[in-house]
């Protein structure tokens, strides 16, 4: 079995990540992402048993490199929770704002693959989202917000509505938006942790 972190099998996830980014999952063939890699198709399937497995670990290598980003504007933002958490929202509607941005790939992909709950790119959108939840709920509950593990699915419910919606209308605000109704929710537990 090939090493996790291979050059090789990392230039076949980022091949693969560019693609099933700008095109979707169900565009890409294997033959494409092997041209793209510079490699034979033999050799992909070398370190990947199957597209699926591919589609997988392409989601998977996206997992911690957008956490990390988040935790980042959250850390960078000045003010109280509140405002930390709408920064996310900010810096996402930046981001959206870029011409090549096709929204949360994890969602993109699970509405792709609605019809096999149990595919292993299902399971890797699954652990990202709630690998959000818990480190946003770590962070509220340091910032002393009331109730911080169902805001912090409150919030993911916020955010994922908005990537959503970006996708039927293609308008940066509705993250804005979102960010509001997330910061006003966070005010709002910050409030009945000061009073109780």
């Amino acid at each position: 079995m090939p090493e996790a972190e291979s050059p090789t099998r990392k230039r076949i996830v980022d091949a693969a990540t560019k693609l099933f980014y700008a095109e979707g999952i169900g565009r890409v063939s294997v033959d494409a992402i092997a041209e793209k890699a510079g490699l034979t198709k033999r050799t992909l399937y070398y370190h990947f048993k199957s597209k699926d497995d591919l589609i997988a670990a392409y989601l998977d290598g996206r997992d911690q490199p957008n956490l990390k980003q988040m935790a980042g504007w959250f850390e960078a933002a000045e003010g109280g929770a509140d405002r930390k958490v709408e920064a996310i929202f900010a810096n996402l509607a930046r981001v959206a704002r870029h011409p090549k941005w096709k929204g949360c790939g994890f969602l993109r992909t699970a509405a792709e693959l609605a019809s096999m709950p149990g595919h292993p790119a299902v399971k890797a959108g699954s652990r990202h989202k709630a690998n959000f939840e818990k480190w946003l709920a770590a962070e509220l509950s340091a910032h002393s917000v009331a109730a911080p593990h169902m805001l912090a699915r409150e919030i993911m419910l916020l955010m994922d509505g908005a990537f959503s919606s970006m996708l039927i209308h293609h308008n940066p605000d509705y993250i804005k938006a979102a960010g509001h109704a997330a910061a006003t929710l966070v005010r709002a537990r910050l409030v009945s942790a000061t009073i109780s």
